[in-house]
């Protein structure tokens, strides 16, 4: 056994003559009997009391610690002790991302984690726990796709807490507990019209951020950090290599989401709608910090400042520019409605051309083509005529003889 169980109401004595009895201790009868004592793998000793009448479990307990130890899965019961609001401090301290996903991953913990879980103990957080703090989320009418997010953060701090000795499972990763499905949400892209009206609803020196994201799936971070020198209009190309973000309410420069740049092509049309802006408002250098707030300074020639000449703040320019544009042309406002709805439209009309879902998935930057497919897969055109045609085309090119399909058929 690892340890030994202390008998706390009965202590030996030996006499004089050396034979040793069992005498009561000053605390028998109250309190706990038995404790159950072993050192532990940092060399010192740990405990754990059990009331009288208990012995077997206490020893139950101490050899379920040695099991424990041989495995190399033991966990000092003192580790858990630790509350949810101690551990998220200490996992957010050490975690390392960009720094844009830090702030809202902080965000969400100390907002919809730790008012509701942040007393509690680590080694006290059960599956029903979770399933009660999910509901107080859903009840304060937060979107689901955002509930979803919430909850996969605190899963992945409690992975930690499991992963650093400091509790043995993961409650998140009951059975019971479920995480927040979003609602099902089928994109509906704007047609031309509505694009067009868009565009000429917003600001002169704004209408060619319609061309781009429209035109060549750029996102809003990435049409406002898009240099002069990033269009290559000989080759007929734009290189997407950073955006625009706000860390804080503080603009700077980053690479695209996930770190990904990418190469998309620039239609004629984009074309001379940029060359005409570059014409009209020459781009000037602006400077923004690199990555984080406290990053290196970096210069870009971007194509895009507001009236004072600074970048574009994405903040500013929905509330002051796009929301208005969109009532101008009696576009309804809400999310479904946002400048992404650009990017959308950009992949309707390329499926709609026969592009390849590999293809536009490489344009629009996203991870994953199977992502991809699964967001605009209602937008590909029906396959059954092209099926009939190519099959058609098949048998028109072949011999005229009898042992065709219909041959088989009565076979």
């Amino acid at each position: 056994m690892a340890g030994h169980i202390q008998d706390r109401w009965f202590k030996t004595e030996t006499s004089t003559n050396g034979k040793t009895t069992r005498v009561k201790t000053d605390r028998h009868g109250t309190g706990m009997r038995y404790r159950a004592r072993y050192i532990g793998p940092d060399g010192t000793e740990k405990s754990k009391s059990f009331p009288d009448k208990q012995k077997r479990l206490a020893e139950k307990w101490l050899s379920g610690i040695e099991a424990d130890m041989s495995r190399g899965q033991y966990i000092d019961p003192r580790a858990g002790r630790l509350t949810v609001r101690q551990h998220g401090e200490r996992w957010l301290a050490s975690l390392t991302m960009d720094p844009s996903t830090y702030v809202s991953t902080e965000t969400r913990i100390r907002l919809h984690v730790l008012p509701h879980l942040g007393s509690r103990s680590l080694d006290s957080l059960r599956a029903i726990h979770i399933r009660e703090w999910l509901r107080k989320l859903e009840d304060a009418g937060l979107a689901p796709a955002y509930q979803r997010v919430i909850f996969a953060n605190l899963n992945a701090m409690l992975a930690a807490a499991v992963d650093d000795l400091l509790i043995p499972h993961n409650p998140c990763r009951s059975s019971s507990v479920k995480a927040p499905k979003p609602e099902p949400r089928r994109i509906v892209p704007w047609g031309p019209a509505r694009v067009l009206a868009a565009r000429s609803a917003l600001p002169e020196r704004y209408r060619a951020m319609v061309d781009l994201a429209g035109g060549c799936g750029m996102r809003q971070g990435e049409v406002l950090g898009l240099a002069v020198d990033d269009v290559d209009f000989a080759e007929g190309v734009v290189h997407v290599v950073r955006q625009v973000k706000l860390i804080a309410g503080r603009q700077v420069f980053a690479l695209p989401k996930g770190g990904k740049t990418r190469t998309v092509p620039l239609p004629e049309s984009v074309a001379r709608v940029l060359d005409a802006h570059i014409a009209q408002h020459p781009p000037v250098a602006v400077t923004l910090p690199w990555r984080a707030v406290d990053g290196p300074p970096v210069s870009v020639s971007v194509l895009f400042r507001n009236a004072e000449g600074r970048p574009v703040n994405r903040y500013a320019f929905n509330e002051k520019a796009w929301r208005p544009a969109l009532d101008k042309a009696c576009i309804p406002r809400g999310r479904e409605n946002g400048m992404h709805a650009l990017r959308h439209f950009y992949a309707s009309v390329l499926l709609d051309a026969g592009e390849s879902i590999k293809a536009l998935s490489e344009y629009l930057g996203h991870h994953d083509p199977g992502f991809t497919l699964r967001t605009y897969t209602h937008l590909m055109p029906a396959s059954e005529k092209r099926t009939r045609e190519a099959v058609n085309r098949a048998f028109q090119s072949g011999p005229d003889t009898d042992d065709g399909p219909q041959t088989a058929q009565r076979g």
